[in-house]
Formats: structure tokens, C-alpha cells, sequence
């Protein structure tokens, strides 16, 4: 890595010296400097862009250009005519100041197609081709190219550290929900120009009124080539392991005219790539998104869903994936559009874990575990949206969306507590669904009265069931010999019979309704009031039955016998009702460089939680207002800094309130609180972003403090042995309540971006400084954590030679706990080094190397705990790049790494968790260019 490094400094040096400056100054005809006026300049002898520019908000320009040639400089503005001049270069620099006079002629146009990155207004346009290299095959790669853009360790795309929360194809909706369907679909040789939507508003009469500033979207705009022609590739491959066959189709198809569009996209694989995993799916939104501020209330839709692990290519030894999806549009006429998409996914896996754990407290036996998991889930969604803009002034929306899910996960494992010799099975299923509805329709009276009506209504379905088996050995009531006996009585099992079955029912339903009116009274271009009110009216219903299947086939409800838990209950039959009204004002003013909105919102809440078996109904009505403040500062027209305070309520689910037993495992079981309250947030943030193609310099970061007031908490616990109370069995315990402390989190991030010809380099780092109070039996501990970690990174990039990207991520984390009965405190430090390098080359207009290598070590207090290398490698050959066929050879964990190794340290228990990952894979695969 040393030596790459070197290499990367040569060869910045080596260009450096063979080129000269070019700088100046642009301003108008009387005098005034223009920032963002585009400079171009094309080598008269190969007719190629050799350098491009912007200038900066003083109007000054500079462009790099190669000794002894001769330039063509365009120099251009919208609203002004073109200068064109010639630059002959020697050894030394040239200073060249332009005056622009104002012209209506549409030169600019034909200088900024030629450009590789253009500015218009709110709108970054980047030119692909001037990006690409031929190592390019899907628009994520391109992407990563991109200045300004950032791919995150979840596949999600980033500009200036937001979230692109939609990408659109020539206008047109593709999969709205999750932008990686198009990101790692989307072949790269049919992307044309790359169109970052800043300040993305989907309604353009809000557009005015509203802060946009944390809001992105993305549209692609396709070759000409490419549309009214279907388009796409076919990619399949087999391959092997030391142990199982490998195999891979993935066809992917697009056709797109101005009328219609139709998206068809494949997968079936065994290698663990994944375009889209379970968590993904359970977050397919289809693209709704309220248009106005949150009203500061937040509340959980229950969530009873199995506990189905994510997995990837890191914590999961076997991954295999099927997809089919379908995406259309069709615009009838230029006042309504039709979009929707149908996919059906199916993910099944296998994990396998081993763990030795250590509890802290001597009176709970140790233990050492080995779990093999196998899960699979299938899911069906649909989306179906209509938007209809009859005039400017009406747009009335409607968005249909549903999941349909099949999952189940079966465990098999042994415990040293309840004997290596005996097989612990067990299995949970669900068949759960949601729908979601949401209307909205947005009119302009005039141009000072704007009004939109949103409505959303979700119902949701889950029906979980789990079951569990452990052998009992001895059969004696009397005695407690095998592992789990101990365990039995405290749960008032039959401990006669051969096995030791555990079942539970779930069936959670919810019911909820979310309606606003806004209205916005327009003073002036500069202020606004925004007039709000609504109301959440959400129901959610809990019932379940917690009961030993015996060996005949009957059921027993048993009689549980849990210390300081009065009359516990194995049932639950809970209804939860709540409902918010509320109104609000926010007044929007813009003042010199700064925005100001500040508002607030008046609540009334009203609750009722009623409990079959509960000694008292719950029910409680509070209201509450709310402020809320928003202050953007635009120093340029691509600098900013951007404040946030909000305060907020947070409620909770019918899960969190249900008081019978709940069977999290074999061993752990929740009760939950009937009492329990709300939180109360208290937020504040402080953004500032940059954006200057002048200098070639981006960077971002951002301020955040959190504080929670009585948020609710877990408290744990492990029961004692009912025939030794002087020793705890491997049964725990969790309840939950409001902690009687304020949790407090104070978190800062940055990214610093610089590009130097064709080197981009970059640094990123993040802090974070949190208190939690973890609860476990009688004791409570205070944790006071801080994390940081400092990632820098440099790059080529490089159209006609390799590219080389060198990363180094430091993670720090320093943990103190304090026991406040004792104020006993211990300490825990871990850091994690991770250096990475990428490669790629295209060779001779026809062959592709690209190469990733990774590596990890974890130190815990100063010991080396875990390291684990992953190399993967991909070489593929084409005969040109238009060439329609296309071969490859990839290999995945080429070193052949078999598990990774963590280590965990609590209040409660230290552990070792091994976790086994993919073995070496090896395919052979072949792509069909259409």
C-alpha cells in the first residue's frame, strides 16, 4: 500500500510539471463579476475537451493546460454571448481577463453539452461519458465517479451527504421506493447525462413556499439511441465452491418513449448478491412522502414480525436470492400519468454462530452456544400511483401500495447449559401484510392562496408464530437432571413429558389514519404563513396464547412461577386507541442571505389502552405545543448553512403494553407495561454544505443534540432456580418502563472532498458522545460512550488509463459504566482499523480488471481480538466496447476467510461470537449487451 501510494504522488507530481495555468477573470459589460459562467478549452489538434471550468463568485476562472499546444477557450453564460479566443501555451502561466455582453441567443446551450459537470440553478448536470473509463457496467458505477456523490455502506446514494431519496429515468418513475433497484440496474452505456435535483420538491406549487434544502433527487437522462429500442443486457454464469454448485441470471430489460415506459428486471443467484434484501423490501415506501413538516408526533405501528437476521456476504455462510420485478408508466396525455411496479423477492439463507459467554454476575451459569439458522423470505409487493394536473394551480395524487409476506427462520443449536448432547429446535412463521393508501391534492386560488389536503391510511396485519422443542432426557417431575428442568419450573411445564414443546400465537392488527390541511398565505415573494391542521387516529389490537404442546397432542396452559411478577399471564388480549389533534402556524421570511421559519404546533392527545386481565383500564389526555425553528443562511448559491430545532412526542406500540408473557425464545421472555408513558424529544442541528466547482472542493458536515425525557427502557433480568435460590436459571426476563433520566447524545460529521486534476481526495470523520442506563435486575448502570472514527481516501480518475482508490477507516470507541448503587465504574475501549484498495482497468479497448481488497482487525482494550482479509477479483473481455457479447471470470473471498470474530463486553455478560461467512467463490459468467 506504501508503495501504491508513492506511485500516486509521482505520478500527481509528474503532471503537475508538464502543464501551465490559465486564469482570469469574467464579468459583464459594466463591470460586475459572473460566478458560474462555464469555461471550456479543446485541443485544436485532436479536437478533444482538454480542460473545463466554472468561475467563482468573484468571477475569477483557472484551467489546467497540457505545455507546447494550442487551445480553443469558450467562455460562456446564460443570457450572454460566447467569447471564443486562442492559447498558444509554452512554460509559463497566462493571465486572460473576459468581458461577457448580454446576448438572448442559445450559444450556451451548445458550449454546456460539451461539458463534463454544469450547473443550472437548483440543478447539477453531469455529462456520463466524461467520467467513464470502460471498466463502467451499471449507473452505480458511474456514479462513484462522480464529484460530489457518494455510494454509503448501505448501497444508498449520497450528495453532499443527503440521501437521494428518488431517481427518475427521462422523467418517468422507476421502482419509487429504493433507488438501488436503478443504481445497480441501470446499464451505465445508456446514461447520458446524470441531472442532481437540489431543493426536490414533488409538487412545484409548494415549491415556493416550502424549505427544501435536505431533499435530493436524481434523473437520468438516456441516449438517444436508447429510446422508443428496448434496451438492457442478459447476464448468467456458473461457478463452484469446495462444497455446492454456483449459479447466476440476472436479465434486465427497458423500454422507454415519451408515452410509455416498461422495466423488467430478474435475478436468481446463489452467490450472495443481492439487489434488493428483506430490509429493503419491508421499506419500499412506493415513493410517498408527505409534502409539508413533520407535526412533531411520532407513533410505532406495531411490529410483530420473526426475528429474521439480514444477512450478507459477512455474516452469512449460505445466500440465495430470486427477484422478479415489473415497473411501468404511461402518460396518457400531459395531464395524467400512470406509474406503479409489481415485484416478488425471494430471499433464504443460512447462518451459522458460535458463542461463549461469560456473565458477570457468578450466580448465572456460564455458557457456550452453536446455532445454525436457516430463513427464508418470500414477499410480494405492488405499487400503483396516478397523478393528474388538470391546470398549474391542480394536482391531485393517489398512491396504492401493499406487501404481502411468507417467511419463516427454523434454529437448530445446543446449549452447554442444557447438555451438548441435546438438540435445541426451533421454528417461527408469519404471513403478514400491509397496505398503505394516500391521497393528496394541492390547489392555487390565486398567487397568494395555496392549499393541500394529505391523507394516509395504513393497515397492517401480522400473525407470528413460534414453537420450540428440547428434549428432556429424564422425565422425572421430581428431579431436576437435565439442563432445562430448572427452566421448566420456573415456567410451570409438565416436565413428564419426552419433550419440552413450546408454542406461541401472535396476532397483531393496526388501523391507522393520518389527515392534514395545510394552507399557505403568500404575503409577498419573500414571506409566507403556513396554517396547519390534523389528526392521527390509529388502533392497534394484540392477542396471544403462550402454552406446552404435550406429547399426546393436547395443550397445556401452564402456571408460570416467575419471582417478582404478579399473577403473570400466559395470554394477552390488548387494545390500544389513540388520537391526536392538532393546529399549527408557521410564518416563512427571507432576509438578506437567511431564511427564518419558525412555527409551532398545538396538540391534544388522547389515549386508552385496555387489557383483558388488567386491574385498570389506562387511559390519559394531555395536550401539548410544540415549537419548531428553521434558519438557512445562503452565503452562495452553493454554500449554505442550514439550523433545525423541533420538539417532539414519541408514543409507542401495542407491543411495548401487552402484560402477559411473551416468548422471544426458548429461553427469553417479554412482559410488557400497561403504565408505560410517551417520550419527549427535544432536537436541535446545525448543516453546512459547500459545493465549489471552481476550486474543485465539496464539503459537508452537520451538528446534532438529542435529548429524551422519560424514554422507555428495558429491564432485564435472570430468574432465579426454583429449587436454589441461591442460583439463577438460563430463563431471562425483560420488561420495559419510563426511565426516570434524561438520555443525551451530542454527534458531529464532516466530509472534505478536493480534487486535483485527475486525483480526488477526501476525509471524513465522525463524533458521537452519548449516555444510556442500561437496567438488569435491581442494578442500573450508567453508560457514558464515545465514538469516533476518521476515514481519508484518494483516488484516480482517470478515462484512458487504471484508476486506484486507497481508503483507510479508524474506529474508536470508549465506553465507561457506572454501577449507581456502588459507582463502581469500568472501562471499554475498542478500535477498528480497516484499510481497503480498489482497482480497475480497461485494457486495450477490451479487457476489464477490477480488484477489491479489504481488511479488518478489531483491538479490544489493546488486544488484538479479530482480523479477517477479503480479496474479490473480476477480469472480463469484450471484443470493443459496442460489442454485444461479453465474458468474465470473477472470484469472491479469494483468500478463502471462513468466519470472523467479535468480542462484546457488558454490564450483563462478556462474549466471543464467531460468525461463519461465504467460502471462497469462483464463476464464469457471460453478458449479452442488447
Amino acid at each position: 500500500m506504501k508503495k501504491l501510494l508513492l506511485l500516486t504522488i509521482f505520478m500527481v507530481s509528474f503532471i503537475s510539471s508538464a502543464q501551465i495555468t490559465l486564469t482570469g477573470v469574467v464579468k459583464d459589460s459594466i463591470g460586475s463579476p459572473l460566478e458560474m459562467a462555464n469555461i471550456l478549452a479543446v485541443n485544436k489538434a485532436t479536437k478533444k475537451m482538454s480542460s473545463y471550468g466554472f468561475t467563482d463568485v468573484k468571477g475569477n476562472y483557472k484551467l489546467d493546460l497540457d505545455k507546447n499546444q494550442t487551445f480553443e477557450i469558450k467562455i460562456s453564460y446564460i443570457g450572454f454571448k460566447t467569447v471564443d479566443f486562442v492559447v498558444e501555451t509554452k512554460s509559463e502561466n497566462i493571465v486572460k481577463n473576459i468581458t461577457l455582453k448580454e446576448d438572448n441567443s442559445l450559444d450556451e446551450i451548445t458550449i454546456v453539452s460539451k461539458m463534463p459537470v454544469t450547473i443550472k440553478g437548483d440543478t447539477i448536470v453531469y455529462n456520463a461519458d466524461s467520467f467513464k473509463n470502460g471498466s463502467e457496467r451499471k449507473l452505480e458505477d458511474v456514479l462513484k465517479k462522480l464529484p460530489g456523490v457518494e455510494i454509503n455502506d448501505d448501497g444508498q446514494i449520497e450528495v453532499e451527504g443527503k440521501v437521494v431519496e428518488k431517481i427518475t429515468v427521462d422523467g418517468k418513475e422507476f421502482f419509487s421506493g429504493d433507488t438501488k433497484l436503478a443504481s445497480k440496474n441501470i446499464p451505465s452505456n445508456a446514461v447520458d447525462k446524470i441531472q442532481v435535483l437540489r431543493n426536490f420538491s414533488d409538487v412545484n406549487q409548494l415549491s415556493g413556499v416550502q424549505n427544501n434544502q435536505d431533499r435530493v433527487a436524481i434523473n437520468i437522462k438516456l441516449k438517444e439511441g436508447k429510446k422508443n429500442f428496448w434496451f438492457g443486457d442478459v447476464y448468467a454464469g456458473a461457478g463452484f465452491t469446495p462444497s455446492d454448485d454456483l449459479y447466476l441470471f440476472q436479465p434486465k430489460l427497458f423500454y422507454y418513449n415519451p408515452k410509455y415506459t416498461l422495466n423488467v428486471i430478474g435475478d436468481i443467484n446463489n452467490l450472495g448478491e443481492a439487489v434488493l434484501n428483506r430490509r429493503d423490501l419491508r421499506g419500499f415506501s412506493g415513493g410517498f412522502r408527505s409534502q409539508s413538516p413533520s407535526n412533531g408526533t411520532n407513533i410505532n405501528l406495531a411490529s410483530a414480525g420473526i426475528g429474521f437476521l439480514t444477512p450478507n456476504a459477512r455474516n452469512a455462510n449460505r445466500i440465495e436470492t430470486k427477484l422478479t420485478a415489473l415497473n411501468f408508466s404511461y402518460s396518457p396525455n400531459k395531464k395524467l400519468d400512470f406509474s406503479g411496479y409489481l415485484i416478488w423477492s425471494s430471499n433464504s439463507n443460512g447462518q451459522r454462530n458460535r458463542n461463549i459467554i461469560d456473565y458477570n454476575d457468578p450466580s448465572i451459569p456460564d455458557d457456550v452456544t452453536d446455532n445454525t439458522t436457516d430463513q427464508t423470505s418470500n414477499s410480494g409487493l405492488f405499487n400503483f400511483k396516478t397523478i393528474y394536473k388538470k391546470n398549474i394551480n391542480n394536482q391531485l395524487n393517489y398512491d396504492l401500495n401493499g406487501r404481502f409476506t411468507n417467511e419463516f427462520r427454523l434454529d437448530n443449536g445446543t446449549s452447554q447449559i442444557i447438555g451438548n448432547n441435546v438438540p435445541i429446535v426451533e421454528n417461527e412463521s408469519a404471513t403478514p401484510f400491509t397496505i398503505n393508501q394516500n391521497l393528496s391534492y394541492f390547489y392555487t386560488a390565486n398567487e397568494n392562496n395555496i392549499f393541500a389536503l394529505e391523507v394516509q391510511h395504513q393497515l397492517q396485519d401480522e400473525d407470528p408464530f413460534y414453537v420450540s422443542s428440547i428434549e428432556n432426557l429424564d422425565q422425572d417431575p421430581n428431579n431436576n437432571v437435565d439442563g432445562f428442568d430448572s427452566a421448566a419450573d420456573v415456567l410451570g411445564l409438565d416436565k413428564s413429558q419426552q419433550f419440552y414443546t413450546l408454542e406461541q400465537d401472535r396476532r397483531v392488527k393496526s388501523n391507522q389514519l393520518d389527515a392534514k390541511l395545510d394552507y399557505y398565505y403568500i404575503i409577498n415573494n419573500k414571506s409566507n404563513f403556513n396554517f396547519v391542521g390534523g389528526t392521527i387516529l390509529s388502533k392497534q389490537n394484540f392477542d396471544s396464547r403462550f402454552f406446552q404442546l404435550l406429547d399426546n397432542g393436547s395443550s397445556l396452559d401452564p402456571t408460570l412461577n416467575i419471582p417478582n411478577l404478579a399473577n403473570p399471564s400466559t395470554t394477552n388480549d390488548v387494545e390500544y386507541n389513540f388520537t391526536d389533534i392538532y393546529a399549527g402556524m408557521r410564518y416563512r421570511v427571507k432576509a438578506g442571505i437567511f431564511t427564518f421559519r419558525p412555527g409551532f404546533t398545538a396538540h391534544s392527545y388522547n389515549i386508552n389502552n385496555t387489557q383483558v386481565g388488567a386491574i385498570t383500564d389506562f387511559k390519559d389526555s394531555f395536550t401539548k405545543i410544540l415549537p419548531e425553528l428553521n434558519i438557512i443562511a445562503q452565503f452562495k448559491k452553493s454554500e449554505s448553512l442550514r439550523f433545525n430545532y423541533r420538539q417532539q412526542v414519541n408514543f409507542t406500540d401495542v407491543n411495548q403494553l401487552a402484560e402477559g408473557i411473551v416468548a422471544r425464545s426458548y429461553n427469553s421472555f417479554f412482559f410488557g407495561n400497561n403504565d408505560i408513558m410517551n417520550a419527549r424529544v427535544e432536537s436541535m442541528s446545525l448543516n453546512y454544505s459547500s459545493f465549489n466547482l471552481f476550486n474543485n472542493m465539496f464539503v459537508f458536515g452537520g451538528l446534532n443534540y438529542n435529548k429524551t425525557m422519560e424514554q422507555i427502557a428495558s429491564i432485564a433480568d435472570f430468574v432465579p432456580d426454583a429449587n436454589n435460590p441461591n442460583v439463577r436459571s438460563n430463563v431471562s426476563t425483560n420488561t420495559n418502563l419510563n426511565l426516570p433520566y434524561d438520555i443525551e447524545s451530542i454527534s458531529a460529521f464532516g466530509r472534505f472532498t478536493k480534487t486535483f486534476r485527475k486525483i480526488r481526495t477526501s476525509l471524513a470523520a465522525s463524533f458521537s458522545d452519548s449516555q444510556a442506563y442500561q437496567l438488569f435486575g435491581t442494578e442500573t448502570t450508567k453508560l457514558n460512550t464515545q465514538s469516533y472514527s476518521i476515514t481519508p481516501g484518494i483516488r484516480t480518475n482517470y478515462t484512458k488509463a487504471p484508476n486506484v482508490s486507497l481508503n483507510y477507516r479508524a474506529s474508536f470507541s470508549d465506553q465507561n459504566r457506572t454501577e449507581l448503587s456502588t459507582n463502581n465504574v469500568s472501562n471499554f475501549k475498542s478500535v477498528t482499523h480497516a484499510p481497503s484498495i480498489n482497482f480497475d482497468a480497461y485494457i486495450w479497448n477490451s479487457l476489464t480488471l477490477t480488484s477489491d481488497f479489504t481488511y479488518n482487525e478489531v483491538r479490544q482494550n489493546g488486544q488484538h481480538q479479530n482480523s479477517f482479509k477479503i480479496w474479490d477479483l473480476s477480469l472480463s473481455y469484450r471484443k470493443d466496447k459496442d460489442a454485444k457479447w461479453e465474458y468474465e471470470f470473477q472470484a469472491s473471498n479469494i483468500l478463502g476467510t471462513e468466519s470472523r470474530v467479535s468480542v462484546n463486553n457488558g454490564n450483563i455478560s462478556n462474549s466471543i461470537n464467531e460468525t461463519f461467512i461465504l467460502p471462497r467463490l469462483v464463476t464464469f459468467r457471460v453478458r449479452y449487451q442488447l
